[in-house]
């Protein structure tokens, strides 16, 4: 019967009729009589037994007899192919739910606090460079599928005055557009940026803002945008083992002061429950006395970085005390010098991101309690960058 599975397609259709009879007969059940009952599982019987005979003749008639039984005694559904349809994608609904709750949870990353490592959304204002050229419609498509590259130009077809940006809305499920008002004319851009209206990139060095007046003829909006590394994250492994230092892990900000209740943010573990950590003046942490340097596993790149910070590059993590002599402002407020040593409570942990002077972490807000763990990073799935994979692990 197996081989005959595979290698008839007369069986495996007779097989798929036989099952779906079946199954139909038992959602009806109590609906039918007694002898519409017994009449079925006799037609399903007669065609198992004509599979068993191989005789593809047979199998035809028996196929055709269980139809003409089912047409006689089974309850027609009303709206029979909706119906399926509606069964089929709640049930693929359940499992995708079902796989993210307890699998795999699709995210990805909002800002650049884990650059280098991970990138999140980052812009690029065209307008500073008058000499590069927007690609056409299927190029711009294939750099948005394949790298994540979104380009925005929208040009002022009469000079005027920037009088209005309404808010973004929703025209179609998964399409989002915003509208601006220069002059008498209006223009819609399509999958606008997050905060069109606030981003400094849009007009020169300053923000994006009402009463700026354009030319004919003058980009009003010229920008590049590279969406955040979309991320799979494995919330299996954490049922049976703890996180370990130096995982790249991802939080509900829960309960958590100073961070927007009900989101998900992503860090690297760096201190566990017990554990005394300082942040030395030398940009290393100290965990229970121990400098962590890059032979540290996991923090290879953290902690291989110039003496010079150069944009891009690891600073290792700073303190207060190294942040004001940057001029960076109040970035630790936890953490004021090298001298100051704080133990993590248990069942918590503490999270730093990898860019360290743009990263608003532990430093700042403390503790992630350990139920507000979901998992762990485990692969880039998109775009098809040199991130793309399991190597930010």
């Amino acid at each position: 019967m197996l081989l005959q599975w595979f290698f008839s397609r007369t069986a495996r259709n007779a097989a798929d009729l036989r099952r779906h009879v079946q199954k139909l007969v038992n959602e009806q059940r109590d609906l039918l009589s007694a002898d519409a009952i017994e009449a079925m599982a006799q037609a399903c019987q007669q065609l198992n037994d004509a599979l068993v005979s191989r005789d593809k003749a047979v199998i035809q008639a028996q196929m055709q007899h269980l139809i003409t039984a089912a047409d006689q005694w089974l309850k027609p559904y009303p709206h029979g192919a909706i119906r399926e349809n509606v069964k089929e994608l709640v049930a693929a609904a359940i499992v995708i739910f079902g796989f993210t709750t307890f699998f795999l949870q699709l995210t990805k990353i909002p800002t650049g606090s884990m650059q280098p490592t991970l990138y999140g959304i980052t812009e690029r204002n065209l307008k500073a460079e008058p000499d590069f050229q927007v690609p056409g419609l299927f190029t711009r498509l294939a750099h948005f599928w394949m790298k994540g590259i979104s380009y925005y130009q929208i040009t002022a077809k009469a000079g005027g005055e920037l009088r209005e940006i309404k808010p973004p809305r929703s025209v179609f499920p998964f399409v989002t557009i915003q509208r601006l008002q220069v002059g008498d004319t209006w223009y819609t851009v399509w999958f606008p940026p997050d905060g069109l209206e606030k981003r400094a990139q849009l007009r020169t060095a300053d923000t994006f803002r009402q009463g700026d007046v354009f030319l004919k003829g003058e980009d009003i909006i010229r920008l590049q945008v590279n969406t955040g590394d979309h991320l799979l994250v494995d919330r299996f492994t954490y049922n049976f083992r703890r996180p370990t230092r130096g995982e790249i892990f991802v939080f509900k900000t829960k309960g958590i002061s100073r961070l927007t209740p009900d989101q998900l943010y992503i860090k690297r573990l760096v201190a566990l429950g017990g554990e005394r950590v300082r942040i030395g003046n030398d940009q290393h942490l100290i965990i229970d006395g121990e400098r962590l340097d890059a032979s540290t596993p996991r923090f290879e790149n953290v902690y291989t970085f110039s003496p010079i910070h150069r944009e891009g590059a690891y600073f290792g993590h700073v303190n207060e005390w190294v942040a004001n002599r940057l001029g960076m402002g109040s970035l630790s407020p936890f953490f004021l010098d090298e001298n100051q040593e704080r133990i993590v409570n248990p069942k918590h942990f503490l999270a730093m991101g990898d860019n360290t002077l743009n990263s608003f972490d532990a430093r700042a807000w403390g503790e992630v309690p350990q139920d507000n763990v979901i998992g762990k990073c485990w692969l880039v799935y998109w775009p098809f960058n040199e991130r793309f994979g399991w190597g930010n692990r």
